[in-house]
């Protein structure tokens, strides 16, 4: 144990709070709580873990801790925390889902629309609507329903709804607000549940329009009503409260838990959420961090009631969210959190062989790799590659991958400014050197792994801007492809040497990952700037076409192909004079398609 985790520990308060645990880079990695946090701090340093919490303890280096003065006031303050520094080994407790909303909004001719985010505006909103499939559904019954506005048209140019009696706005005759004002109130108590009313007022419609023999308007309330039935009525009616009520249930074994939350709208059961996550602490301190979580982001989406499970502290739940939060003891409500854990219990015992293969296939197959380099656990890897035809438009391609999973927002791609010529080595320097020296700069994370797409010559390049110019030691690779042009080889070492990957061991598939996705990256990088390059070239050369007619023609025409093959009637359409209209078509016809589908 490290000394001054050590002698930290021996001063921990047994009081409660939040504590941070933080890697060799000293980023955040953890967050967590406890009503005394001497004995949960400890607990992490001391006796035997799970495989995972060993993982988190051999990343620490450090921890801070701040003492609160009651346990709620340490829970609100981990959320908090986790908003701030989002620690890796938390993300199982972010929810950034945002549930839709119906709106109407508070204009003159309103309109009907679906939002994930509530304004201040005045209008009117319905929801949340916990699937999206549903808000839609629900928003194509009410358009069915209701003329309100669905077009920006002036008063007489008609739109197509108009015609079908789903939009009075653009009518020559002006709306009288109190007809909007009805119409509002009628959709307010369709969603509030009076959609019955509405179904038995369409089938009154439906007979008076049959018995006047009128059967083209009977036929559309018939379709009227058939909507209801299929959009409103095909969920299973669970409880006869009438109010939002969310169920949550929850499940656990060998370190992982499961939540399943049933969402409870107007006595209905309309969906349910599930999140599987890793957790370190007590099971119970896990579940109620992930309420607080799921909740945090989400404001608007807090019902009347959450109903949690037996032994769940409620009170704390109650205090944080500021809602009724209840544990059943008997009846349907009981039934509905057993169920709900049941659910859970399930999904997670079905999701341990996946997790444990998606396991396999990254972080440990990244600690392997560590262990055959004799190295630190590269968790952060840094890949390069370098892609140009005979010297013209080269780039290069960084990505990275973290535990063994792709990280493609942190992605970047390079024009290389001061090679000429087909000079890989040069390249690599080039490239090597502008990445770090921004690392240095801008105090970015440092990698753990850099692995150079090449061999001795790419390896010795980037080793030389590393350590000679920019006085860094990391850790470097190289991959060296075989005859078929896949993964060969892993280079290690000064002099580099074959480091002895099974072929078909999950280690040697990271590498192979990593060495196809760079490489991608980096010809997909290149082949947008030589499509670029060949479609302004070949314009730019013509007598009287600048940029702005290049934009133009590109823009209406699509390709260089389809110039070609247009008139000049075609391109005179686009204001083009006459006389540059035939200096394209004789430039580009003349000029050999050169291009590679490469």
């Amino acid at each position: 144990m490290d000394v001054t985790i050590h002698e930290k520990l021996k001063v921990l308060p047994a009081k409660p709070g939040c504590y941070l645990m933080k890697d060799k880079h000293g980023t955040v990695i953890y967050v967590g709580k406890s009503k005394m946090l001497r004995n949960r701090v400890r607990s992490y340093f001391i006796g035997a873990h799970d495989e995972k919490t060993q993982r988190l303890v051999m990343e620490i280096v450090d921890f801070e801790y701040i003492v609160t003065s009651s346990e709620i006031d340490a829970l609100i303050l981990e959320m908090n925390l986790i908003k701030k520094y989002d620690p890796k080994y938390n993300v199982m407790l972010k929810d950034d889902k945002s549930y839709p909303y119906l709106k109407i909004t508070n204009e003159r001719h309103p309109q009907l629309l679906i939002t994930r985010k509530i304004k201040k505006d005045g209008g009117k909103y319905f929801g949340p609507y916990t699937n999206v499939i549903a808000a839609r559904e629900t928003k194509k019954l009410l358009d069915r329903l209701y003329p309100l506005r669905k077009c920006n048209n002036p008063p007489g140019r008609y739109c197509l709804y108009y015609h079908m009696d789903q939009c009075l706005a653009c009518g020559e005759e002006a709306v009288p607000k109190e007809k909007y004002d009805k119409i509002i109130q009628e959709i307010s108590s369709f969603l509030h549940g009076g959609y019955k009313e509405i179904k038995k007022d369409l089938q009154e419609k439906m007979l008076t329009a049959s018995n006047e023999l009128n059967f083209e308007r009977a036929q559309e309330f018939r379709d009227q009503i058939t909507h209801i039935e299929a959009v409103m009525e095909q969920q299973k009616v669970t409880l006869n409260e009438k109010v939002n009520i969310d169920i949550f249930g929850y499940s656990f074994n060998k370190g992982w838990m499961c939540v399943q939350v049933f969402f409870i709208r107007q006595g209905k059961l309309l969906e349910r959420d599930v999140a599987i996550f890793p957790y370190y602490t007590e099971a119970k301190d896990a579940f109620i961090s992930f309420i607080g979580q799921f909740y945090l982001h989400q404001r608007n989406l807090k019902p009347k009631q959450v109903l949690v499970p037996i032994g769940t502290d409620a009170t704390l739940i109650k205090e944080l969210l500021e809602i009724d939060v209840h544990t059943p003891f008997r009846g349907q409500k009981k039934e509905l959190v057993e169920l709900a854990g049941r659910n859970a219990q399930i999904a997670l015992e079905e999701r341990f062989s996946l997790i444990e293969l998606d396991e396999e296939r990254t972080i440990k197959s990244v600690e392997r790799l560590g262990e055959l380099l004799n190295i630190e656990t590269p968790r952060r890897i840094e890949a390069f590659d370098n892609s140009n035809i005979q010297g013209t438009d080269p780039v290069s391609a960084m990505v990275v991958f973290i535990d063994g999973r792709a990280t493609k927002n942190e992605y970047r791609k390079y024009k290389i400014r001061h090679v000429e010529g087909p000079d890989d080595y040069e390249t690599m320097r080039e490239v090597i050197r502008r990445r770090y020296k921004r690392v240095l700069i801008e105090n970015l994370p440092f990698p753990d792994l850099i692995i150079v797409d090449g061999g001795k010559g790419q390896m010795s390049a980037a080793r030389d801007v590393l350590e000679n110019e920019l006085g860094l030691s990391v850790p470097l690779c190289g991959l060296v492809k075989d005859e078929r042009h896949k993964t060969g080889e892993l280079l290690y070492g000064d002099p580099p040497t074959v480091v002895p990957l099974e072929r078909r061991s999950n280690e040697f598939y990271l590498v192979q990952r990593i060495q196809e996705e760079v490489h991608r990256y980096a010809i997909t990088f290149h082949r947008q700037l030589r499509g670029k390059g060949v479609m302004q070239s070949e314009l730019d050369k013509i007598p009287g076409v600048g940029a702005k007619r290049r934009n133009l023609l590109l823009t209406h025409f699509k390709s260089i192909n389809a110039i070609k093959e247009a008139t000049i009637e075609d391109i005179t359409k686009l204001g083009i004079p006459i006389n540059v209209a035939e200096n394209v078509l004789e430039n580009l016809n003349e000029q050999p398609d050169n291009r590679s589908d490469e």
